[in-house]
């Protein structure tokens, strides 16, 4: 096991001179954040579970809980020293593996626990859309190879030297920013979901051959509120916390963050209104995490007005991609592509196009800067989609990743887990509620 060589920086991550004071509520501040971003968990959870069906909302909360827990060991191990290691080229980190943080200096661990939280947000992302057809042994797979490589190498091309104030990937190196990750974390999660429902295929009976698209009902709508509601409160750890200090930057942070939020909830509410004649939930918190999503990129460096104007064309983004996955018949179940990757792209350009130049600090003109966020967008893309299609695709032809039609029909809580609630499903009614035991054995 290797041991942290750090050294405790003599400035903070924002450039200023550090004093043990400003250290210690530094150090207060990280840990803050990251127990908020960690609430970001319950949120996925909660929400997931709520806009799937019953029969699967046991797997659904367990994949949540299970892909953080696998997520931070594998990053401990590999992927933390690939995405902040000493970088190979600008490509990958090389050093800081397996590290041992009872030797090191306590911001860094702080750092480390903020980070593992954001790559654990990146991998549970896909657990929503990819549901209700994944067998959970798949899921973990995937689980395992975004954390271990595909979340971040990509992270060291954009965040690399992050902890020291330096640019060491070669995206960041060339002007890239992302300050809390609309691409690094949101648009990585809503790629690997996309490729992952490319290799699947959509849920029985979502679209039926010859037919129209078939709307699949959500078992519990107050349930998914309030995941967004613990969403929305994680997210001004997410966005705050990116500073790595608390300093004066945070308080602009946080009302952009609120701001854009509220407002891309409000145009998807009333842009699905305005076709609908009435006003979609789903569409709604959608909306107000698609908001989120987009401020996260340029929350820092963008005045109030127009990061509502942010929020304002987030919202609208995820009515449009989630009308042309329904087009193109990708069966996303809980609309998490429309939100992360379609509203991350948004935010990641609006940087170039809105961001305070003096304050991002590239020393690129405005036509550069938007030049870069779109080679970041793109390196994003061809790499996550990319090997998580290629990877997942020669997995599928040795240990076939979606499970049988008769399971999916029956649900997954019983036939991956073991598991059943008070409901019917095939084979279960109330006749047959004191056979639990043998209704199992026969579906396992």
């Amino acid at each position: 096991m290797l041991q942290a060589a750090v050294v405790r920086p003599t400035r903070r991550a924002d450039g200023k001179p550090m004093n043990d004071l400003q250290a210690n509520l530094d150090f207060l501040w990280i840990i803050v954040a990251s127990a908020l971003v960690f609430l970001m968990q319950a949120g996925f959870l909660c929400l997931e579970s709520g806009l799937t069906r019953r029969k699967n909302s046991i797997n659904v909360a367990i994949k949540n809980l299970a892909d953080f827990c696998l997520t931070t060991v594998v990053f401990w191990v590999v992927g933390f020293g690939l995405m902040f290691g000493a970088s190979r080229g600008g490509w990958f980190g090389l050093s800081q593996f397996t590290l041992d943080f009872s030797q090191s200096e306590p911001l860094f661990g702080a750092f480390f626990i903020f980070q593992v939280m954001f790559c654990g947000a990146a991998v549970t992302i896909m657990s929503g859309a990819v549901a209700e057809r994944l067998k959970f042994s798949s899921y973990l797979i995937a689980t395992f190879f975004i954390s271990a490589l595909v979340y971040p190498v990509f992270g060291h091309w954009s965040w690399g030297g992050l902890y020291e104030g330096a640019t060491n990937g070669w995206l960041n190196g060339m002007g890239f920013v992302d300050f809390a990750g609309s691409t690094v974390v949101h648009s990585v999660g809503g790629w690997v979901s996309l490729a992952i429902i490319m290799v699947v295929g959509a849920r029985r009976g979502r679209f039926p051959k010859g037919g129209k698209p078939q709307r699949i009902p959500p078992s519990n709508l107050p349930l998914a509120t309030l995941g967004a509601v613990f969403l929305f409160i994680g997210w001004l750890g997410f966005n705050g916390g990116s500073t790595l200090a608390l300093n004066d930057q945070v308080s602009n942070i946080l009302v952009n963050t609120v701001i854009a939020g509220c407002i891309g909830a409000v145009s998807a509410g009333l842009l699905g209104h305005a076709v609908q004649k009435r006003l979609n939930v789903t569409q709604f918190m959608n909306g107000c995490l698609g908001g989120l999503v987009a401020i996260t990129a340029n929350c820092f460096a963008v005045t109030t007005p127009v990061a509502a104007l942010i929020g304002l064309v987030g919202g609208m983004i995820v009515i449009f991609v989630e009308e042309l996955l329904e087009y193109f018949r990708i069966d996303d179940a809980v609309g998490a592509i429309p939100v992360h990757l379609g509203a991350g792209i948004w935010g990641t350009l609006a940087v170039g196009f809105y961001g305070d130049l003096e304050i991002l600090g590239t020393g690129l003109t405005r036509v550069e800067q938007v030049g870069i966020q779109l080679l970041g967008i793109a390196a994003c893309g061809i790499w996550t989609f990319g090997v998580t299609f290629v990877l997942l695709k020669g997995v599928n032809y040795v240990h076939p990743l979606r499970v049988s039609a008769e399971h999916e029909d029956i649900g997954l809580n019983v036939t991956e887990h073991g598991e059943t609630e008070d409901y019917d499903i095939p084979g279960y009614t109330a006749d047959a509620r004191a056979g639990d035991a043998s209704i199992i054995k026969s579906v396992t």
